[in-house]
């Protein structure tokens, strides 16, 4: 196992959702620094008066697209768990530079500082978008994957394991569907749907830290880890939300956005001959591996596991619990 108490760690995009909650976990696990690297002064300020100054946590002010800062920012680092990014998929349609800035060059900057200053193991956080992508979000990220499993291959890697996880929708991160119904609800608004057959992998917080917290345990370098979740139709959350607070469902279909697809997937056609059962995880191995498992045998879709409004009430009553333990609003 991982002895966490010898780690420094840098969380790049630290101050998001994930982030909040990786630093989270790494400080009850005794790590010996998680250091921050963010461009949020005031979120990075928030994170600080949270958890009282506490001088294992420290912050970098900066952008990954500056190379000069990611160098610095690593001098010293053990694991890197890379969560910078830009996320909206339509704001990602709108400015297509910006994600490709953030999302593809400046992860090749975190990838070169991780091989200078010989990291033990790099992780980046991916996402169903980037399979089969047909949003500008989803096809920065599959260059982004490609970018960093590249870099086990560098003639500079002196024993970096560059790893990447991939997950679908985290319920009530920021951003996601969930914060943005209950916010409608509480304005006593009708709910806006792009479209009613809509369905979407389902993963609580706690779920995404256990997959990178298993690929930083298990990756030999390569790989593409990928939390087995069930799936849930956009209307059956947004009924479940109403109930939450004693409405009606009401809602106006404004059609699908630009970028969306109706269902996603997580493991592609071309990945099946290399992916792997792990127990709660599939493992996808390298493109440059002799190793076939081909324990899969059609493409993992958000349609092939969706639960009904009782279990998508149990996921989120397990997120609103998450949220209650990090302490802070998401």
């Amino acid at each position: 196992m991982m002895d966490w108490k010898t780690k420094t760690v840098l969380v790049s995009g630290g101050t998001g959702s994930f982030g909040h909650y990786i630093v989270h976990t790494l400080l009850q696990r005794g790590a010996k620094e998680v250091r921050v690297l963010s461009r949020d002064e005031k979120k990075q300020y928030d994170m600080r008066v949270r958890y009282k100054s506490r001088p294992e946590l420290t912050f970098v002010l900066g952008d990954i697209r500056n190379a000069q800062t990611v160098f610095e920012s690593m001098l010293g680092v053990d694991v890197v768990f890379q969560a910078a990014a830009l996320k909206q998929v339509p704001t990602c349609e709108y400015f297509p530079m910006e994600a490709v800035q953030t999302n593809v060059l400046g992860v090749e900057n975190m990838v070169a500082a991780a091989l200078r200053q010989g990291v033990e193991v790099f992780i980046t956080i991916s996402t169903d978008k980037a399979v089969k992508p047909v949003n500008v979000m989803g096809m920065t990220k599959a260059l982004q994957e490609r970018i960093v499993l590249r870099g086990n291959l560098s003639r500079q890697n002196r024993g970096t394991r560059f790893t990447a996880v991939r997950y679908g929708n985290v319920l009530s991160s920021r951003g996601s569907v969930v914060p943005a119904f209950r916010r409608l609800l509480r304005l006593g608004q009708r709910l806006t749907v792009t479209d009613e057959r809509m369905t979407r992998f389902l993963l609580t917080l706690g779920e995404s830290i256990e997959l990178v917290l298993f690929a930083a345990q298990h990756t030999e370098g390569g790989e593409i880890f990928v939390r087995k979740a069930p799936s849930g139709r956009i209307l059956d959350i947004a009924q479940v939300l109403a109930e939450e607070v004693g409405k009606p469902l009401e809602y106006d279909v404004v059609g699908i956005l630009p970028g969306e697809k109706l269902n996603e997937i997580l493991v592609s056609e071309e990945e099946l001959v290399r992916s792997e059962d792990v127990g709660d995880y599939y493992k996808v191995h390298p493109w440059w591996s002799q190793s076939r498992p081909n324990t899969l045998t059609r493409e993992y879709s958000s349609v092939d596991n969706v639960v009904g409004p009782d279990q998508i009430r149990v996921l989120l009553s397990r997120c609103d619990r998450e949220l209650s333990e990090v302490g802070t609003d998401l």
